[in-house]
């Protein structure tokens, strides 16, 4: 008898930019301390003692914080395409005393400005499931390291089905309102399997990049410095 072929959820877009005052301010309230500094460590592993780092949809720099304040000498790059995000970023940023190592810019990580063979290091959080087509996003993060720059990249797995789906959200427990529930919802099913995103990464032109499960909910894109 022949298995009848399984159908995986299609993915379903979500806004690429959450431009919101509420949007910003609930995503900087849900707490992901655990896991960014677990993303955090990972960095800072990846690369030498001193670093020029580019951080692609930095959001409210929850991370570039964290970085910055176990790396005082790397000087990071933020960038973000919400205007809200970027102004809470300035907040915490301040509120850490970095803002003489942080720096933010708005700015579109499918379009980079910064001249090519910049960076040392580049990361980027949760930003893989806001776009449409990301592989313009990983060719730009391929011309903008230096040769055997360091790459770090976190995004979630889109889950098979909404069942899967709706036992990730009631797994984050009582603390999130009904807007940070929605938009972690939202995320999962606008996010990629981990098939598609080894496919992008190899269509990208990015050699030696290291794609896997990092969570029940996550996936890791990772290439440590050979500079």
């Amino acid at each position: 008898m022949e298995h009848a072929e399984i159908k995986l959820m299609e993915r379903i877009l979500e806004p690429e930019v959450m431009d919101t005052w509420e949007e910003a301010r609930d995503y900087d309230a849900m707490d992901f301390t655990i896991v960014n500094a677990d993303f955090a460590k990972r960095a800072i592993e990846l690369v030498p003692p001193s670093g020029f780092v580019l951080d692609a949809g930095t959001g409210t720099a929850r991370i570039p914080i964290l970085v910055g304040q176990q790396c005082p000498q790397w000087r990071i790059v933020a960038i973000d395409l919400s205007r809200n995000m970027l102004k809470l970023a300035a907040q915490n940023i301040t509120q850490a005393g970095l803002q003489s190592q942080i720096t933010l810019e708005l700015a579109d990580a499918k379009q980079l400005l910064f001249p090519a063979a910049q960076f040392d290091l580049v990361l980027s959080n949760s930003l893989i499931h806001h776009l449409p087509n990301p592989l313009s996003f990983l060719q730009e993060i391929d011309r903008v390291l230096k040769p055997g720059g360091a790459l770090l990249l976190r995004d979630l797995i889109r889950p098979p089905d909404l069942a899967t789906v709706e036992s990730l959200v009631a797994a984050i427990g009582p603390d999130y309102d009904a807007h940070q529930r929605q938009l972690f919802h939202d995320s999962l099913k606008a996010a990629f399997t981990l098939e598609e995103v080894r496919d992008l990464v190899a269509q990208s032109g990015l050699q030696g990049v290291t794609v896997e499960q990092s969570s029940d909910r996550h996936w890791t894109a990772a290439r440590a410095w050979a500079g």
